[in-house]
């Protein structure tokens, strides 16, 4: 029992580990470069009003994904396949209610019209390539390094850090009790009534264990970290997350997607709508 529950919190806590397939320069890219640039893109794509611009821009930070994030296929399209999923579906509440002039379907309060499509699918893109770029960040970022790296280079205080890793180390120490306490609740109520294992009573039962036993543990990891003089201020680091040549490397990676998208959209228009606000027609 003991090696298959320290087996569990190895897997969840190198969950990502365990898809990658070969590592690429995005995975020693510091971490604030990535954060910087994602924040950068979400601003970017909100001032992008041409369609063919923001479709070249998801087309290309797709294929930049997908040749960078060295996971396994099945778990960086399930991903994909999620991020698609939410984007389509927060946007057709502008898609079946939205205004326009050219209008395909209407029924009662639902009108359909080429301008709410165009404006939904534009939306839909703009979530689908932040989306992509957050995904990558995540499949060649480690936990650990994140914070190491906020705590050298934006002096993030320790104490804050050290919570947050921490509280993510709870996690697969959680996943392992509540398996171990479903196991111990399945023997034992093979012996007396079941009742008292139905419905609410059962997560009564799972619920109250849980959160008693994770809370005492917290306060064991604190008093051991107080009693070894663990504080706020100086301090050195087993870790070190540097800046390098990759995270120029990136930047211009970025940069050329913007500006490669920019060029094709002028020489190369796929639809021909310069507004996704005002326009639903195709040039």
């Amino acid at each position: 029992m003991w090696k298959m529950d320290n087996f569990l919190k190895w897997q969840v806590l190198h969950m990502f580990e365990r898809w990658k397939k070969r590592y690429t320069f995005m995975d020693d890219v510091n971490i604030i470069t990535k954060l910087l640039l994602g924040i950068t893109l979400f601003f970017f794509v909100i001032f992008i009003h041409n369609f063919d611009y923001m479709l070249y821009i998801s087309a290309l930070m797709f294929i930049f994904l997908m040749l960078f994030n060295g996971t396994e296929l099945k778990i960086t399209l399930a991903f994909l396949f999620a991020t698609i999923l939410f984007a389509l579906t927060s946007s057709l509440f502008m898609i079946l209610y939205g205004n326009g002039e050219h209008f395909i379907f209407k029924l009662g309060i639902i009108q359909i019209s080429t301008e709410s499509i165009v404006r939904g699918l534009h939306i839909s893109l703009r979530t689908i390539t932040v989306s992509m770029f957050g995904i990558l960040i995540a499949l060649t970022s480690q936990i650990v390094m994140i914070f190491y790296s906020l705590m050298q280079h934006l002096k993030i205080k320790p104490k804050i850090a050290y919570a947050f890793m921490a509280a993510i180390r709870m996690v697969p120490l959680i996943i392992s009790s509540l398996i171990q306490l479903r196991r111990s609740l399945k023997m034992r109520y093979q012996m007396i009534d079941k009742s008292n294992y139905k419905g609410l009573k059962r997560f009564k039962h799972l619920l109250i264990p849980i959160l008693s036993q994770n809370i005492r543990r917290a306060h064991q990891l604190s008093v051991a970290m107080e009693t070894k003089g663990f504080k706020d201020g100086p301090r050195t680091y087993y870790y070190n997350a540097p800046f390098s040549y990759k995270d120029v490397l990136l930047v211009l990676c970025f940069v050329g997607i913007i500006l490669l998208s920019f060029y094709l959209s002028a020489h190369f228009p796929i639809t021909g709508i310069q507004d996704a606000r005002v326009s639903g027609k195709l040039s």
